[in-house]
């Protein structure tokens, strides 16, 4: 009988859309005496309309498309309104800046906490130029709406801003995504594939990025050859790498799949970890594709084809 190695009991893994899902892992582990699970948002993005018997393909799937569409045309030209504005209103400034809402932004003006070039504003209505100079709180803001772009990663893409040796990078991919600047959140090398977030959001950059706030990674790795129960197991006992004791939150084969292909959820974000784990026990990467993160998925995005998240999906990485 197969043994099979898992941190926490977890709901299905999904390596391709079109399976039928299946067990990911059986046995119970913790790590650092905490039991972690993010099943509840891998069954919330995962299923998708076959949770519901409906066809890929049917009238129906296509209604959605189109109405996805529509809707992502329609936040993308809202946001390139404000984008051509010569003026703004102050209100509306610091609210899209990510502070407050703009009724809060309202009583911060009346209460003289806002300044514009130097000098403090109490009235209503304010406008504000673009070239203006805008101070709350002793601190400098900016008037960008926060945009949140969901990106299903091709191979061969790197994923920096822009690069000296004039590789691809997923900047290609999004330059209509949005009207702002956009940066990625972490980073996939060049040979994985998958789900990554751009934003111009800061705060939410940082907060997922940081090492405390264990943004959980699901991959589904192909290894060159099989991996035996001994290795799997000293994955999850914590691989000795050069930054420390790389531990893994769950690990499992695929049901159904060769005993190369291997599901694997881990938090930390050292480079190119999950490779540096198994060539430490002589195997080799084939391909390594990341199929969820912090609870978003490439649910009904194409290789190399991107989509705004949804105020549901933002609201929720605010609230983690």
């Amino acid at each position: 009988m197969e043994k099979k190695y898992s941190k926490v009991e977890k709901e299905p893994f999904v390596s391709n859309q079109s399976e039928e899902r299946k067990p990911f892992g059986q046995t119970n582990f913790k790590r650092g005496g905490e039991g972690r699970s993010s099943s509840d948002k891998r069954g919330k993005y995962e299923r998708g309309s076959l949770k519901y018997g409906r066809r890929p393909g049917s009238e129906t799937d296509r209604d959605d498309d189109r109405a996805r569409s529509f809707v992502q045309k329609r936040r993308f030209k809202k946001v390139e309104k404000d984008v051509h504005k010569d003026t703004i209103r102050l209100n509306k400034y610091i609210a899209n800046s990510g502070i407050c809402s703009r009724r809060e932004a309202d009583e911060l003006i009346v209460q003289g906490l806002v300044e514009v070039n130097g000098q403090v504003v109490t009235e209503m209505g304010y406008q504000v130029e673009k070239t203006d100079k805008v101070v709350f709180d002793g601190q400098g803001i900016t008037p960008e709406k926060p945009v949140y772009v969901l990106l299903n990663k091709p191979k061969g893409y790197i994923s920096t801003t822009k690069d000296d040796k004039a590789r691809k990078t997923v900047m290609d991919l999004v330059a209509n995504a949005s009207p702002y600047r956009v940066f990625p959140v972490g980073r996939l090398d060049r040979s994985t594939t998958g789900v990554i977030l751009l934003t111009n959001d800061g705060h939410m950059t940082k907060k997922l990025t940081h090492p405390s706030f264990d943004a959980k990674k699901i991959y589904h790795v192909t290894l060159d050859k099989k991996l035996t129960n001994e290795d799997m197991r000293l994955i999850v006992e914590g691989i000795r790498l050069e930054e420390g004791i790389a531990t893994v939150d769950q690990i499992s084969f695929i049901e159904g799949k060769p005993k190369n292909e291997i599901g694997m959820e881990i938090h930390i974000g050292w480079n190119r970890v999950i490779r540096r784990i198994f060539q430490r026990l002589g195997y080799e990467v084939e391909a390594l594709d990341r199929v969820m993160f912090a609870g978003l998925t490439k649910k009904n995005i194409k290789r190399g084809h991107w989509r705004i998240l949804t105020d549901l999906e933002v609201n929720t990485l605010k609230m983690l």
